[in-house]
This record gives structure tokens, C-alpha cells and sequence, in this order.
């Protein structure tokens, strides 16, 4: 074990960014002290010691992604990601994705470019046993793989390539542009997810060839941060990690950037967007380039605000968008600068190059002002403290930095080398990469609609699967655990015991009330200089009239688009010198606006807050216009299978004449009846201090606090909470069909209105769901995906409201598996209580227990807490009760609330998918014909 060296990084002394004169900088000195040293096989360790939080993350980063492949073997860095989680010489089958979620751990990986990761977050008694199942995974899985697991978890990544590219609109966009912006065999030539031919090719010999090549000790980076020990964890980490092979030499990968002879034009015609697309993309640098951090300041000044020349022609001038964005994406060894633009709909995507073209001369012409740039600054130092604000994201940002940049400590570069950009280092870059410059561009466009692709496009070609209709064909079984010689180790390598539990330990909670009738509630947490904060309103959608659902959202949206005295842009301005962020959005009970700023910027952040709740700006302008983003974007929600899956299933519930059958952003029609009056109206009628919760937590003590808020001026009234009778449903036991053609999977929804999060049984009907559906250790997922391959995911869950909730139980299938996973979901919903075992009282107390230990650590989570003390008249130490309740819960308890509420035959059933091939087969559940209806949940004559 070789030490290296150990730093203490200075966050203050580095991120020189200001507001105003140095005298207001945040003296106040964090650091995040690291050690780093390099075990004898060569893998480089780095730990930080946290001690805020009895938890502990550990992070793995692979130096391979798919830039590692070779043509003919796409895909193979995403796919060994998932092979690696399954099975290992010394861990039980599936035991990654079962057991850490019962240790109350959260676990995951990922895949990209440039290489691979793999994470976990564990309450500190089960350390010992994540760094075995880790180091487990990492050295010693290959000998476990049969060709039985291998064509498993095929299905496994087919379904995930349906779900987020097949059934997803412009979901083939970046193969599109990759295939033509690289040249043929450039790395990045091909997709990270890769092409299915490829991925049902791969052999058992294919996996073990790439796991020799690139998965040794000598090609990675291990992140330990958290409540440890240094010492004892150098220990430890020698003995789990230090038998591990060292791997053959890999040599880190030379730039390997591109140009273009000629602009290349594209079209696709995408059966599932309803709405027109336009990128544009233009070869540039790779990651740590000195040139990437004048493009990243260019991107944001192209579109990044309301005075940016793309904004300003495109969404204000001409209405051709709701949006633009622009922004540089830089790998290992290239990068591109994306400007993409989604139209509203039928605009034709000449007129929106027209328009990038006229705000880019609009840019060369008008030039740069030193103000956006203070801005963009400011807003980095504050994005540079939330990204590392827990225990996780230390290790992500220390992982990374280590593996790509040769130094964990790279963020103090980072920081400097934005800083230092000027307005000549962005005109110099544009210059250089962007103004006349070849680039790719695709137009992508709803089927039927080419007339709106830019005039001489050609055709994309891509690789779109066909639905196969012979399920048995993909039917596999991950079949007998493999025979093997163990590797031979000098340590036991079986499973650890736990170490010493730690105790729930809820942060200490302050409160207060104002004359005016609002509560304000409130954390001090002193390890960043930050502070989240947010005032909430009861009402929000349950307060829109029907006919006009979507009103909140709309009011929402405006409320934050200028004051009184400030115009739209001019208020984004002020907030953006602060480094701040406010926003404001409408939930189904509550309309919220929030805000993060660092604590020195606390004051004059929540002076701005104050002004757009008391100083409405009522501009006709800015309300046209986001009346038209948002018919666009309910347009957009119509070629999405899982948002027609959603918003039917709950008209399905609730019904017509409740206002949670519709979605809090409302509907086409409801949208068109919306005027600037009726929000001034719900203004009027629904903002009071005296149903409005103030909460607030970060680096501020509570006399700070109230000190702006004994100022906060605000006439109180009464507001009456709007009341509807609890829907009868009458749908249930019935099964609904939507047909969605060329769908690559089925989204099912079944579930029925089960309880509200005001009464007593709420919690306890919580923890008897999560055996059946609570994450990858949850019986619906370890069924539907480990076991049978026909989903990427599989979950249950009932929110929380003041309102009646549904119990839901979802998944998106493959499409030919949707009658045998109806099936399961169904008999296994059906048995859930009778099948409750006093085992499964135990792991499941054992599970939320541990989980437990997470449930404050970001400022975050801090007010989440918060917000259910004022929602649901708890008390602060609510959390300790509620452990009390989970430890006294016996088998019948849980059997007895499964029956009262997930009764399986009161269950409505909802598919969204390909009618030709499957309306037939949901037919056969035994729940009669499936009701057809059309993507609204209208019933459809058949």
C-alpha cells in the first residue's frame, strides 16, 4: 500500500467567485480533507472522513466505457455494468440487488463514454459489508457468469434500450448525430446503450475477453467518504481490495477529435414526437481542455437567459419555441456544442434555423456583457457547494476528478479556470469552433409531418427493432448457479457481520409563528455555507376549477417571470448575480416557492421572494407566452406511453368530477380556457399568510431568519380549503387498453384509491408494501426483471396526501411479455397478505430501520422533513414515533392492512401499448375484453 499524499481543500479559498466586494465572501473555512494512496496491484484509493451523518459511500469508477469497444461489440461497458451486479464467487445470487436494499442501502450503477461506475450509500453498521459485496463484484464475479445469466440479462438491457430509447420520442436522436458527426470507428461513433444485433451477439467468451482487458485493480479509482475511520479503512480496504489482479497496463486514450468537410442535414420521422426538433451540433474539445470552460460560459450565454440573443428571437420574438438551449458536452477525447430547439407544434424547422442564424449575428453584433458573465460566475460558486452536499456527491466528484483528471482536488481548477474566462477567451472560442463551421444537424419531426424538416434534409438511417410476437422465443432463465474453482484468497472472504447499529438521530427543529398566521419551521446546519428555503401555500391544483385545471401551474410559472419593478429579464438577472436560484411550482395540495443561495446571500435572495409573492407582475405578454409552452408541452406529453399511462390511469380513479383526474398541468381544453384573469382570480383568492408554512434549513440561526420575516409584509385572509367527496371509483376490477402503434413495450398500471397520509394506518400500509414494491429487493422487481428479464423495472408505492391516495403497482414490459407479466403482477398482488411471513415482518423493519439512518442527511431532505411537521400536523420528533410503530407492527398487522387496503379484485388494470399484437393477449388475463380508450381515457367504440 503506497501513500501518496493527503490535502486539505479549502472550498473558501477557492471559489473566489463574488458578489459584490471581496469583504462579503464567506470566510467561514470548509474542508473536504482527503487521503489518497495506491494499493501494491495498483488500484488508487482516496477517503474522506465525514462524520455529519452515520452513513457511508463507496464509489468504484472503471476506466472503460463504450470509447473502449470495438465495432461489432457495441454496447459491451453498459452490458458488463449490468452483468456485474449479478452474481460473484462469495456473495449470494443476487444478493447486490436484494440485500443492500435491506441492510437500508441504496446501490447503483452507470455507464457512459468514457467509463463506468458503481455506488453505494449504507448506514455505517453495514461498511464492512459493502466493501465485500464490492470488492466481491469488482474481482471476482467473472468465474459466476454462465451463458444461462448472460442471455438473461440480455433481455434485461433490450428492455431498458425500449423503455428510454425504442418507446421513447427522439429517442434514436443521438444515433443519428454520432453515426454522422464521427467518422466510422471513432469511439464515440456508436451509442453508450449500443445496438441490439451487437448486444444479442455478445458470446461467453466475448464477456470474459473485455472483463481481462479492462476490469483490473490497475484501471480504476475507489472513493471511501462517510462516518470512518482512516485508519481502520486503509485496513480494510487493503484486505477486500488488495488480492484483487492488477490487470494488464491500460493506457489512458489520446484526444481524438474531429471536423467536418461538410454540414451534414438529417431528417427522421419519429412515430412517437408530436412535437418538431431541431439540433445542431458542431465538433469541438474534449474534457479538460482549456478551451471547454470558455464554451461552457458560451453556452449559457447563447440561451441561458432571457436576455440571450437565441432566447430573445427564438421563444420571444418569432414564438417558434417554448425554449432553447445551448451548451458544450465534452468527453474523453472529443467534444461537441449542441444548440437544439423543440418547436411548438406544426412549426416548420427552417424558420427555427432561420432564427438560430439571426440570434448568432445578434451575438457577433451586440457582444458580450460583463454583467451575464458575473452572473454565470456567481451561479457556478453556489452549483460548486450543492455538488458536493452530501456524502455521495463528495465521492463522485473525488472519483472522477482522480480518474480523469489525474487529481481529486481538480474541483479548485475547475473553479480557477472558469473564472479566469473573459469576453474575448468566449468570442475567440466561437470564432474558432462555431461561426462558420461545418456541423450535423437532424431534424426530427412527428410521423406524417416531413414538410416541417429543413428543406434538403436526408433520410437518417437507424436500426428499429421489430415487435416479436413469439414471447417463449425470449423467455430465459438465469438456470444453475455456475461450478468453479474459488479463487484463492489468504482472507475469509465470506459475508461480515454487521457493525454497531446507529441510532436515528433527528436534527434539532425549530419553530415560530408570525402575526399574520404563518408557521415557519426551521434547521441550522453548518457544514456548507448554504441555505435552502421555501414558502408553501395549501391549495395548489386541489384549488383549480375543473374546467380549468392547470391554473396553479400556469400562476406558478408567471409568478417568477417579473415583478412590479423588475422585467422578466431583469429579475432572472438579479437572482443569477446572487448565485441563487428560485423557483415556483403547483403540486396537487400546495403551490411552492423555493429557493437556494450560499447564507451570506440569504437576505436579499428572500427580498426577491418576497417582492414576486407580493408584487405580481400581471405582464400579457409573458402569459401568452407561457400559455403557448404550455399547450406545447401537454402536446409533448402525448408521445409519451408512460405519461398517457399516468394521467388515464388517474382520470380512471378519481373520475371526471374530482380535480386529481386531472394532472396538475391540465389538459389541451383545460389549458385553452385559461386566461390572465382567472390567475389574478386564484391569486386573489387562494394567497394568504394564514394557510402559508415558511421552512428553512442550512448555515442561518433562527434570529437571522426572523429577522427578514418579522418584515415580511402580506395581508392575511381567510381561504377557504377547497373539499371534494371521496370518488367512488366504480372502474374497479376492470381492465382499461390504450393503443399506442409500434410500441415496444406495454406501461401497466394497476392499482385503486387506498388512504390518505392523515390517517393513522398511512405509515404502517407503507411499510407492508415494501416487500412487494419497495425497489430492487421488492418482490415485483426481483420477479418481472431478475428473474424473468421482462422489464428494466418494478415498483408499488402509495404518496402521501391530505387526499385519498391510490395504491399503484407499474411496470413497463417488453411488449410480448405483457400477458405473463399481467399475470404475475396480478396473482402476485392478489397472495401478497396470505404470503406474508413473520421473515418478512423482519426484513422489513430492518430495512426501513437502517434506511432510516439517510433520511436527513442533504438540506434537501432537511426540508422535506419540514414540510410534513406543517402538512400533516406532525411533531419533530415524528420520525422516532414512527420507528416505535414499525417495531411494535406484528404479522397480522400487516396481513390485516394489505387486505383492508390492496385488495386485488377492487384493482383497476390500465395497459398502454401496440393494440395489433396486443390487445389480444391482454384480452386473456380472464377480466373480460379491455375496455378501449383513446390517449385522453375517452372510451372508444369498437
Amino acid at each position: 500500500m503506497k501513500l501518496t499524499h493527503i490535502l486539505s481543500l479549502s472550498l473558501a479559498s477557492l471559489l473566489i467567485f463574488s458578489c459584490g466586494s471581496p469583504d462579503n465572501m464567506e470566510e467561514k473555512e470548509f474542508n473536504i480533507a482527503y487521503e489518497k494512496f495506491t494499493l501494491d496491484n495498483g488500484l488508487e484509493v482516496v477517503i474522506h472522513e465525514d462524520h455529519s451523518d452515520p452513513i457511508v459511500a463507496v464509489a468504484t469508477l472503471m476506466h472503460v466505457g463504450s470509447n473502449r469497444e470495438k465495432p461489432g461489440r457495441t454496447g459491451f461497458a453498459h452490458f458488463f455494468e449490468h452483468m456485474s451486479f449479478n452474481d460473484s464467487e462469495n456473495v449470494p445470487r443476487g444478493a447486490n440487488r436484494k440485500m443492500i436494499p435491506e441492510w437500508g442501502g441504496s446501490r447503483n450503477g452507470g455507464t457512459w463514454s468514457d467509463g463506468t461506475i458503481y455506488y453505494e450509500v449504507v448506514p455505517k453498521d453495514a461498511f464492512d459489508k459493502i466493501l465485500w459485496i464490492d470488492s466481491d463484484r469488482f474481482g471476482y464475479m467473472i468465474n459466476t457468469v454462465t451463458e444461462d445469466a448472460l442471455e438473461a440479462e440480455k433481455q434485461v438491457v433490450k428492455n431498458e434500450k425500449r423503455q428510454r430509447v425504442d418507446n421513447a420520442p427522439y429517442g434514436y436522436t443521438d444515433e443519428i448525430i454520432r453515426k454522422n458527426l464521427y467518422p466510422e470507428g471513432h469511439p464515440y461513433s456508436w451509442t453508450v446503450i449500443g445496438s441490439l444485433p451487437d448486444l444479442q451477439a455478445a458470446t461467453l467468451d466475448d464477456v470474459k475477453e473485455f472483463y481481462e482487458q479492462w476490469y483490473g485493480a490497475g484501471n480504476a479509482t475507489l472513493v471511501i467518504a462517510g462516518d470512518i475511520d482512516p485508519e481502520e479503512t486503509k485496513e480494510k480496504v487493503k484486505q477486500w481490495f488488495g488480492e484483487i489482479r492488477k490487470g494488464p497496463e491500460v493506457e489512458k486514450p489520446e484526444p481524438m477529435p474531429v471536423t467536418l468537410s461538410e454540414t451534414k442535414s438529417l431528417y427522421f420521422e419519429d412515430n412517437f414526437a408530436k412535437l418538431p426538433e431541431l439540433r445542431m451540433v458542431y465538433p469541438t474539445v474534449e474534457d479538460y481542455h482549456g478551451d471547454m470552460y470558455a464554451l461552457n460560459v458560451l453556452g449559457q450565454l447563447l440561451s441561458g437567459s432571457k436576455k440571450a440573443p437565441l432566447y430573445q428571437v427564438i421563444v420571444e420574438e418569432n414564438k417558434l419555441a417554448p425554449n432553447a438551449s445551448t451548451y458544450q458536452s465534452s468527453n474523453e477525447v472529443a467534444g461537441e456544442f449542441v444548440f437544439r430547439v423543440r418547436a411548438n407544434e406544426g412549426k416548420d424547422l427552417d424558420e427555427v434555423k432561420s432564427a438560430v442564424e439571426e440570434g448568432l449575428n445578434r451575438f457577433e453584433t451586440n457582444g458580450i456583457d460583463e454583467k451575464d458573465l458575473q452572473r454565470i460566475k456567481a451561479e457556478l460558486e453556489t452549483n460548486l457547494y450543492q455538488g458536493i452536499s452530501t456524502v455521495l456527491n463528495k465521492a463522485f466528484q473525488l472519483v472522477t476528478d482522480n480518474e480523469f483528471g489525474g487529481d481529486p482536488s481538480y474541483i479548485t481548477k475547475t473553479a480557477k479556470l472558469t473564472q479566469a474566462v473573459t469576453a474575448e477567451d468566449v468570442m475567440r472560442v466561437y470564432n474558432k469552433y462555431i461561426k462558420d463551421q461545418n456541423y450535423v444537424m437532424t431534424s426530427v419531426v412527428p410521423s406524417g409531418q416531413l414538410d416541417l424538416a429543413v428543406e434538403g434534409s436526408e433520410k437518417a438511417e437507424v436500426y428499429i427493432e421489430e415487435i416479436v410476437s413469439d414471447v417463449a422465443s425470449e423467455n430465459t432463465s438465469r438456470g444453475e448457479v455456475a461450478e468453479y474453482e474459488k479463487t484463492p484468497s489468504k482472507y475469509d472472504r465470506s459475508e461480515p457481520d454487521f457493525g454497531e447499529l446507529p441510532l436515528l438521530k433527528s436534527p434539532k427543529v425549530w419553530n415560530a409563528y408570525l402575526d399574520n398566521g404563518m408557521q415557519v419551521f426551521g434547521i441550522e446546519n453548518k457544514e456548507l455555507p448554504l441555505v435552502y428555503f421555501d414558502i408553501t401555500l395549501k391549495g395548489g391544483h386541489y384549488h383549480d376549477p375543473i374546467e380549468k385545471s392547470g391554473t396553479a401551474d400556469l400562476l406558478s410559472d408567471l409568478m417568477t417571470e417579473g415583478t412590479q419593478t423588475k422585467t422578466p429579464a431583469e429579475l432572472e438577472e438579479a437572482i443569477g448575480l446572487l448565485g441563487a436560484s428560485i423557483r415556483m411550482y403547483a403540486g396537487p395540495e400546495e403551490i411552492t416557492i423555493s429557493a437556494s443561495c450560499l447564507s451570506r446571500n440569504f437576505e436579499e435572495t428572500f427580498k426577491l421572494v418576497q417582492e414576486i409573492l407580493l408584487e405580481p407582475r400581471w405582464d400579457e405578454k409573458e402569459f401568452d407566452r407561457l400559455k403557448q409552452s404550455l399547450i406545447t408541452r401537454l402536446k409533448g406529453r402525448e408521445a409519451s406511453p408512460t405519461a398517457i399511462a399516468s394521467t388515464v390511469y388517474n382520470k380512471l380513479l378519481y373520475g371526471d368530477n374530482h380535480i386529481l383526474g386531472y394532472s396538475t398541468t391540465g389538459t389541451l381544453e383545460t389549458a385553452e380556457n385559461i386566461s390572465l384573469a382567472d390567475l389574478k382570480n386564484y391569486y386573489d383568492t387562494n394567497f394568504s399568510p394564514s394557510i402559508a408554512s415558511f421552512h428553512v434549513a442550512g448555515s442561518i440561526d433562527k434570529s437571522d431568519v426572523m429577522d427578514q420575516l418579522e418584515g415580511f409584509a402580506g395581508e392575511s385572509k381567510d381561504v377557504e380549503i377547497v373539499a371534494y367527496d371521496p370518488p367512488q371509483s366504480a372502474n374497479g376490477g376492470k381492465i382499461y387498453f390504450i393503443d399506442f402503434p409500434g410500441a415496444k413495450q406495454s406501461v401497466i398500471y394497476i392499482g385503486k384509491l387506498a388512504i390518505s397520509g392523515m390517517n393513522p394506518e398511512y405509515n404502517e400500509l407503507t411499510y407492508a408494501n415494501e416487500k412487494l414494491g419497495g425497489g430492487s429487493s421488492g418482490q415485483l422487481f426481483q420477479t418481472l426483471r431478475i428473474e424473468k428479464g421482462y422489464t428494466y423495472g418494478a415498483y408499488a408505492f402509495i404518496p402521501q396526501r391530505t387526499a385519498v391516495a391510490p395504491f399503484t403497482a407499474t411496470s413497463s414490459v417488453r411488449a410480448n411479455a405483457t400477458l405473463p407479466s399481467l399475470e404475475i403482477m396480478k396473482e402476485m398482488i392478489a397472495n401478497y397478505a396470505e404470503n406474508f411471513t413473520d421473515e418478512d415482518v423482519e426484513v422489513t423493519k430492518t430495512k426501513v430501520l437502517k434506511a432510516n439512518t439517510r433520511a436527513f442527511e442533504s438540506l434537501g431532505a432537511k426540508l422535506n422533513m419540514l414540510h410534513e411537521i406543517t402538512k400533516f400536523g406532525k411533531t419533530p420528533n415524528f420520525m422516532e414515533k414512527e420507528q416505535d410503530e414499525l417495531t411494535s407492527m406484528k404479522l397480522s398487522d400487516y396481513q390485516r392492512l394489505i387486505k383492508k387496503y390492496m385488495n386485488e379484485d377492487k384493482m383497476i388494470y390500465l395497459v398502454v401499448g401496440d393494440g395489433e399484437t396486443q390487445y389480444e393477449e391482454v384480452s386473456k388475463l380472464g377480466m373480460g375484453d379491455p375496455i378501449v380508450l383513446d390517449i385522453k381515457g375517452n372510451p372508444l367504440n369498437q
